[in-house]
């Protein structure tokens, strides 16, 4: 069942990497008490999500966090190490780089992708949302191909 507007964060394990390696990050933990605006893309270093969708937040990181926005964060399924890396190219300091490493996290949003057509086995789907205290209060899906509703400039009209 794919999440939806009203729906609690799932619980999922990503990781991320900080000053002392590779570290656990506990959904329930990252969401708590907190409003969060996150993004999924569906891999690291590839074409749009390195030209536009990363960069984007990356650009309007001060404007998003102005509106009252605690955390933002990049997900996808790639490993910590990658994750670590397009964020230090793209100078995402203002972001959190999570990965979800195994597409757990995707899964039990419903928002899994089938990308082994490409030679890139299971993905996420381009999404972002915005969540209170874990609770999703805006979910922006992409269709296939696209990207829009998942652009930094449309969550920033929607906060």
């Amino acid at each position: 069942m794919t999440i939806k507007v009203g729906d609690k964060i799932p619980a999922a394990k990503l990781s991320e990497m900080t000053s002392n390696g590779p570290t656990p990050v506990a959904t329930a933990d990252f969401f708590a008490g907190k409003k969060v605006v996150l993004f999924s893309v569906p891999g690291a270093f590839t074409p749009t999500c390195s030209a536009k969708h990363l960069p984007g937040f990356v650009t309007h990181a001060d404007e998003i966090l102005a509106k009252g926005v605690d955390e933002i964060a990049c997900v996808s399924v790639n490993d910590v190490f990658v994750m670590n890396a397009w964020g230090k190219s793209a100078n995402a300091e203002k972001l959190h780089m999570l990965a979800d490493g195994n597409g757990e996290f995707a899964k039990a949003l419903g928002l899994e992708l089938d990308a082994t057509g490409f030679g890139m086995g299971k993905r996420s789907q381009r999404f972002a949302l915005i969540a209170d205290d874990g609770k999703v209060t805006g979910l922006f899906v992409e269709a296939p191909g696209e990207f829009r509703v998942s652009s930094a400039e449309h969550v920033l009209a929607n906060l």
